[in-house]
């Protein structure tokens, strides 16, 4: 966690930074990535991608690890910082970097400027520092899981303070303007001031007192309590106005230790106004004295706003139904205009369910015609009677219909299968079996020179050449 040096920054190539992401992609699967998987995922075009982590390696942008099981590479903050740095100056968000403005315990502070010469500053969160390592325990980054790697922290602590500045900013707040973030790399509006902490005499310690206090409560009456409100945390500026910074830990007034944290952060303020100013005020807020006012917490999800706390208020303001404003003669009118459309739409399935019946015997020449019976034909219609007594007519209809349905689908799936040979063609086989060829080809060709980039064989050899050769020299030196 040295310091930013951004000189090799512009010497980097574009398959620098394409190794570079490689190994941030393997890093979410992996403690330690292995070259195999860095080649593969980078894919140069010319390859070369075990020359290029070498180089990488020797300017301290990446670290080789080597356990019992496995060895490769890992990502560090310099890596981490320059993937932030080239995504922002992409964006044409900065153009330089300046000098180092301060450090805090989680975070790096530089100033910037853009292409026209506007200055920012940058924060560059830097979690898991060894006074700090704590952190997994006492805050919500992780939720469930068991192991994460600082660099990923370092990136939800930036995005979860990105989102509570510009939150705040929009409601009004004393912060700085928000520009822009990427990874660990927070971009914001360079205020001009001093922090508190510095300040040694103030013309008038009462309302910059009662700012401060007001400020408290502004915060909780939008849900938010700051958490590590002291004065580090504040900039003084000409007008001893406050500007607020830092904003990670903040919690939401739902959280279930909300009102230590607000009677802590109202201490802090009192203590220091006590030692430095001797000013001490009998006025002061208390966790009572909050009116809610908005729902920040919910709208950026503050810590202690659980999934629980929003089903309750989900339960407490019920979303209605669209026709809610429909009254009841109207939902009335509905019903019935429904019942109907129903039962017209069942009369018409029986409708065409029976013109089905009758186009089908028509096909068969089954069909009764309703003409008046001739001499001929009266006894073929009187044996006819004597069998429709037998045997229903919906049975007769029925079975023909079956019959008729079965005979059809047998068609079917005859011509089906005279057809199938015709539609297969032989060179359509032999494009298909070429493919299939070709890639089975270019997998091995890229399974090789991924063992090839992985460079493991080469180093054992040598490994193995320099251990002969010691013990040879060792034997030769003891006779």
């Amino acid at each position: 966690m040295g310091k930013l040096n951004v000189v090799i920054l512009r010497y980097l190539s574009r398959d620098d930074f394409r190794v570079l992401t490689a190994v941030e992609m393997g890093m979410k699967n992996h403690e330690i990535v292995p070259v195999s998987l860095i080649a593969s995922i980078a894919s140069l075009k010319h390859g070369g991608c075990n020359k290029v982590l070498r180089e990488l390696d020797k300017h301290k942008l990446l670290a080789y690890e080597r356990s019992k099981t496995v060895q490769g590479y890992r990502l560090n903050y310099g890596g981490y910082d320059y993937l932030a740095l080239k995504t922002l100056s992409s964006r044409d968000v900065i153009l330089s970097v300046g000098n180092q403005m301060g450090v805090g315990k989680e975070s790096d502070i530089y100033i910037v400027a853009n292409a026209e010469g506007e200055q920012f500053a940058l924060k560059l969160h830097r979690l898991g520092r060894t006074s700090f390592r704590n952190l997994k325990n006492k805050r919500d980054y992780h939720k469930h899981r068991n192991k994460m790697s600082w660099l990923y922290l370092s990136r939800l602590s930036a995005m979860k303070e990105f989102a509570y500045m510009k939150a705040l900013y929009d409601q009004g707040f004393p912060v700085p303007k928000p520009v822009d973030y990427n990874r660990h790399a927070v971009v914001m509006e360079l205020i001009n001031g001093y922090p508190l902490c510095q300040v040694r005499e103030i013309q008038d310690p009462a309302a910059l007192y009662s700012e401060i206090m007001e400020l408290i409560v502004k915060l909780a009456n939008h849900g938010l309590i700051h958490g590590d409100f002291n004065e580090f945390n504040l900039m003084l500026d000409d007008n001893d106005h406050v500007t607020m910074i830092d904003f990670p830990q903040m919690v939401s007034t739902s959280h279930t230790n909300a009102e230590w944290y607000f009677d802590r952060d109202v201490k802090c303020v009192r203590d220091f106004f006590i030692k430095r100013f001797h000013y001490e005020s009998e006025l002061y807020p208390t966790f009572k004295d909050i009116r809610r006012a908005c729902s920040l917490d919910v709208e950026i999800s503050a810590s202690g706003y659980t999934k629980k706390l929003q089903q309750d208020d989900c339960l407490l303001h019920p979303e209605g139904p669209e026709g809610e404003g429909l009254s009841g003669d109207e939902d009335d009118d509905d019903i019935s205009e429904s019942a109907d459309d129903t039962h017209e739409a069942a009369l018409e399935d029986v409708i065409n369910i029976e013109e089905y019946k009758q186009a089908m015997l028509e096909l068969e020449g089954l069909n009764i015609r309703k003409d008046t019976p001739t001499e001929e034909n009266a006894t073929e219609e009187h044996e006819g009677a004597q069998c429709e007594e037998e045997v229903p007519s919906e049975d007769i209809q029925k079975e023909t219909v079956s019959d008729i349905s079965k005979d059809l689908e047998g068609e079917e799936e005859n011509e089906v299968e005279d057809e199938c040979p015709d539609l297969v063609d032989l060179s359509v086989i032999k494009q298909k079996v070429k493919r299939q060829l070709t890639k089975q080809q270019k997998a091995a060709q890229r399974r090789r020179l991924q063992k090839g980039e992985a460079n493991l064989v080469t180093k054992e050899r040598r490994e193995n050449q320099s251990n002969i050769k010691s013990s040879l020299e060792g034997a030769y030196f003891w006779g």
